[in-house]
């Protein structure tokens, strides 16, 4: 029997903190795409689509591929953004009513809208109203997925990401494909049941390399052999999501003896609970950080220092200063920094020659309170460009993505990339596209939390994590929760 199959990408991690809102240019910015363009461009590489395909293909399913549309991390989603692609999704959904026999959704999981906190369990619902309840439902979801019960009621199967920095996306499609496979066959009835503590995200952020994760994660696979078990999601949370519902979850596909696979899921996160306290990643100050650097000999590769808090990964503007300033106030040598994310100043900078010297106010824009205001910096201009560039690293590698309008400003020894667009680094060709050769650095600083020991902890003499101070700061504590269910760890004693 041939199935016919509608799938769809939609995702966003929404930073209720940040000033920036993610308006329909946001997602047009990292890319929209539709049908058969959508997966001409993303069915190769790490995407959910990829991995809903290798299994669609060979079972002769009828695929309508909506839409695939994501922006970076930031404030919430607004409701014209929402409602044009959710509508893409519902539209294919009516034209195709009747016919459908499974929906398959590559989506976040911590997606908030400015009129309600729960985005995916919104488009699921509006997909309900077309669909009926008989029509399963998949979806894969980021592990610093938010999962709410609403999310768990309407989709059938649940698939979160099993590793950070996230390299298995496509095996996740995978999966949760070849689980609906099974279930519009007619061989299984699968649910996804919830289990949840009252913590705003687990301590470490959800890693997978080490710590406390890796022997969870461990345990989910090995619980996926037991029989009627399809899926186990070990979900760390966003912690910085102000809605009711936020924090860690772990989630079982399954059938059969519920109470027992909710058993297991209670075990598993009361397991994040007892274990709240125990932190694997140091942070250091901006200055404990950059005094490291200044004695760090490269024998085996550069000194990379991540600044966590500006990760544009996670909501962060991307034009914190502090480390910047540091680096440069230490006259650290051989050095690259990026990216400073400034529109305002790539566009300056597409005014002057290559070569040129240049007087620039750089970075600290969006909110000079945190991470750092505007610095006042003459360098050479070495390069400008349109910011396109070609991922080749586990998590991008063959992804077309731009950094917009850039430039690379040298002052004093440090190699700076300018951009126009908010992202993280996680691919070293956001770096070697332009001219910098991170690998041949003795220091290489860095916007992210974890996506960038994909690609470079390989080069890495050794990797070191700091605090600036902005917006994704690691204590939450700091921030002003309004919605959060209470009491809540780690706000509440």
């Amino acid at each position: 029997m041939t199935f016919t199959v509608l799938t769809a990408e939609f995702s966003h991690e929404s930073n209720t903190f940040s000033r920036c809102p993610a308006d329909l240019s946001a997602f047009e910015d990292r890319g929209i795409s539709l049908g058969e363009a959508a997966i001409a461009e993303r069915g190769e590489a790490n995407t959910p689509i990829a991995g809903f395909l290798d299994i669609g293909r060979p079972a002769g399913w009828q695929v309508v591929h909506a839409i695939s549309a994501a922006a970076q991390p930031s404030g919430p989603v607004t409701r014209e953004a929402f409602d044009h692609i959710a509508g893409v999704i519902v539209d294919a959904a009516k034209a195709h009513r009747g016919a459908i026999d499974g929906v398959l959704l590559g989506l976040h999981g911590a997606m908030v809208t400015g009129f309600c906190e729960d985005g995916e369990g919104e488009l699921l619902e509006r997909l309900r109203a077309v669909l009926g309840r008989d029509v399963p439902i998949g979806i894969t979801l980021d592990p610093h997925a938010n999962v709410t019960r609403k999310m768990t009621e309407l989709a059938d199967i649940v698939v979160s990401y099993k590793t950070y920095p996230h390299v298995d996306v496509r095996e996740t499609g995978r999966l949760a494909a070849g689980i609906m496979q099974r279930t519009m066959a007619g061989e299984i009835r699968p649910v996804t049941l919830r289990a949840e503590r009252p913590m705003l995200e687990e301590v470490n952020g959800g890693r997978t390399d080490i710590g406390p994760m890796v022997e969870r994660i461990a345990k989910a696979k090995a619980y996926e052999e037991e029989a009627d078990v399809f899926a186990v999601s070990v979900n760390g949370g966003f912690g910085n999501a102000d809605i009711a519902e936020v924090g860690p979850t772990v989630l079982v596909t399954c059938q059969g003896d519920h109470e027992r696979h909710s058993a297991f899921a209670e075990a598993l996160v009361e397991d994040m609970w007892q274990r709240r306290h125990d932190k694997v990643t140091p942070f250091l100050t901006v200055e404990e950080a950059v005094a490291e650097a200044a004695g760090y000999v490269a024998t085996s590769g550069p000194l990379i220092i991540a600044d966590y808090a500006d990760n544009p990964g996670g909501g962060g503007y991307g034009d914190a200063t502090g480390l910047l300033k540091g680096m440069i106030a230490a006259d650290l040598k051989d050095a690259c920094f990026g990216p400073i994310v400034d529109p305002e100043a790539a566009a300056e900078l597409h005014r002057a020659k290559p070569g040129s010297t240049v007087s620039i106010r750089l970075g600290g824009k969006v909110d000079p309170e945190i991470g750092g205001g505007p610095l006042a910096l003459t360098g050479t201009l070495l390069s400008l460009s349109d910011g396109d560039y070609v991922g080749d690293g586990p998590m991008m590698g063959g992804l077309h993505a731009s950094w917009g309008p850039c430039a690379v400003l040298h002052v004093g020894d440090v190699e700076i990339l300018v951009t126009t667009i908010r992202a993280q680094m996680n691919d070293l060709q956001q770096f070697r596209a332009f001219g910098i050769d991170p690998a041949a650095k003795r220091v290489v600083a860095l916007k992210s939390m974890q996506h960038f020991r994909a690609a470079f902890e390989p080069i890495a003499g050794k990797v070191i994590v700091c605090d600036s101070g902005a917006l994704c700061t690691p204590d939450l504590t700091k921030l002003p929760y309004r919605r959060a269910r209470r009491p809540i760890f780690p706000l509440d004693a």
